[in-house]
């Protein structure tokens, strides 16, 4: 499609406010000199939380291969997508099943758009040095689009690729707007490539630099203090690794990675479980024959600790009562050797479908299920010899994994959940033999889940004896441990393991 308005200059265009959600005008600094009086950045899109500069790409000596113009588009869509509720990492796997795309073109997409995601608030600072008007005064196409654009620029794309190919991929949805797109990315590129990011180690700077909302630095500040939450705010802005966890019962782990080497993969040992393989060069992993034969299943080596941590002997009763999607679950039972009986429950059908779905895949066979409310089963007391509870949490530990979930926690969310993983563990008590193991786990860092519900079981279930925690990197916090995403690049988890009384 040609766009009648191609033919005025960007500038010009850029100057044209028309005061409206929707209107194209305005935006764009006409000379790109706005901003350019905050501080230096070193080159690029990532920040730091410890200081002024920024690392990262974005030199235009060393810049990438922009992605062809079908994957803009596309990302462009999982970006609306995503804007519009849906998980990117559901959703990207899903929509790059579906394409046409080469496989370099995918792993661009996916970077992109994870990058985009997580670098969001880098972004829209930088946008908002350039534009007269907020950005949800702009059509979502339009914004969507111009993250991605400013992303490309911090990702070291050159400006003239950068520019021009994601001004077609906005012009393609909506036309009239190519010429503001245009004018706003141009003037953002003459910002770089020493990005102006804001000095000094307030909770708004630090916020900026690191990309994460304010609130956010604020209480990882209070609850981890300023050392150890700089490092887990830095450990959120990198690119998560895939992790596999062997199945004993059907190879051995030198088979594996033979297998996995034969088939073009880069494989490592994990750093903190046995069984853990860290892979790269997969695309999705679930397309791996390894992974669909159930010789491998992916899983973070920090949720595998947790399910080593519980101890499951063969033999006995076990119930992981919010299992889905079941990598706790299967990993229990291929450590109890498939015998005893393990319980799955979670509050919804369709999720414990996703835990038989990987039995399944596994060949295990002493999986059961359970559907119902864990404040409320509908069980004997002192029915298992090992509860786990895996509790909903606000995910605090995994923002490197979900990228966009720091932009929509709300800052009540760690406490409003802290009651309700209080009334999960409660019931979850009544069901452990005298004598057996209640775990606590969760995804995050927050003291509202973690050390407070510590604190509160200690009142409420006061003959449940803490057990000792795991070795380094997990370090105590409060009776329990955690293990922050930055100590060996998994994701965060909280643990804590209670003896019931005999």
């Amino acid at each position: 499609m040609v766009d009648r308005d191609d033919s005025q200059s960007a500038d010009s265009q850029s100057r044209r406010s028309q005061g409206k959600r929707g209107g194209y005008g305005g935006g764009g600094s006409a000379d790109g000199s706005r901003g350019r009086d905050g501080s230096s950045g070193q080159g690029g899109g990532r920040g730091s939380s410890r200081g002024s500069s920024a690392s990262g790409g974005g030199a235009r000596g060393n810049q990438k291969k922009a992605p062809e113009r079908n994957a803009r588009d596309l990302a462009l869509e999982a970006m609306l997508r995503v804007e519009n509720g849906a998980f990117s990492h559901v959703l990207m796997p899903s929509m790059l099943r579906t394409s046409t795309l080469a496989p370099i073109d995918r792993a661009q997409v996916t970077n992109l758009v994870y990058s985009t995601l997580r670098g969001r608030g880098r972004v829209d600072y930088l946008l908002s040095k350039v534009l007269d008007r907020p950005l949800d005064a702009i059509e979502q196409p339009v914004v969507a689009g111009l993250r991605l654009g400013v992303q490309e620029l911090l990702n070291g794309v050159a400006p003239h690729a950068a520019v021009g190919e994601t001004v077609e991929s906005i012009g393609r949805r909506r036309p009239m707007a190519k010429g503001f797109a245009n004018g706003v990315l141009r003037s953002v590129s003459r910002l770089g490539p020493e990005w102006p990011w804001p000095e000094g180690d307030s909770d708004a700077a630090v916020a900026i630099r690191t990309s994460h909302p304010e609130w956010l630095v604020a209480r990882l500040r209070a609850d981890l203090g300023h050392d150890l939450a700089a490092k887990v705010l830095d450990a959120n802005d990198t690119v998560p690794g895939v992790t596999l966890r062997l199945n004993p019962r059907f190879s051995t782990l030198d088979e594996l990675i033979g297998d996995l080497e034969d088939s073009g993969v880069t494989v490592e040992r994990g750093r903190l479980m046995p069984n853990a393989l860290v892979v790269s060069g997969t695309g999705d992993p679930r397309t791996l024959p390894a992974v669909s034969e159930g010789r491998a299943t992916p899983q973070d080596e920090a949720s595998q600790a947790v399910a080593a941590a519980i101890g499951a002997q063969p033999g006995e009763r076990i119930f992981d009562i919010c299992s889905a999607p079941g990598g706790k679950t299967t990993a229990i039972a291929e450590a109890m050797g498939d015998s005893g009986f393990i319980l799955a429950g979670d509050r919804y059908a369709g999720r414990v479908r996703l835990v038989m779905d990987g039995a399944e895949r596994l060949g295990l066979v002493s999986i059961h299920t359970f559907v119902g409310d864990a404040r409320d089963v509908p069980i004997a007391p002192a029915s298992f010899d090992r509860v786990l509870l895996d509790a909903p949490c606000s995910g605090l530990g995994v923002l490197r994994r979900r990228a966009e979930a720091r932009w929509r926690i709300s800052p009540d969310d760690p406490e409003v959940l802290g009651k309700l993983q209080q009334e999960m563990l409660l019931e979850a008590s009544r069901l452990v033999k005298p004598g057996g193991l209640l775990a606590y786990s969760v995804c995050t860092l927050s003291s509202d889940e973690t050390i407070g519900v510590d604190k509160w079981a200690q009142s409420a279930l006061p003959r449940f004896e803490a057990q000792p925690i795991p070795a380094s990197p997990w370090i105590a916090h409060g009776r329990g441990a955690l293990l922050t995403p930055d100590a060996a690049g998994t994701d965060g988890m909280y643990l804590l393991l209670l003896k019931a009384p005999e």
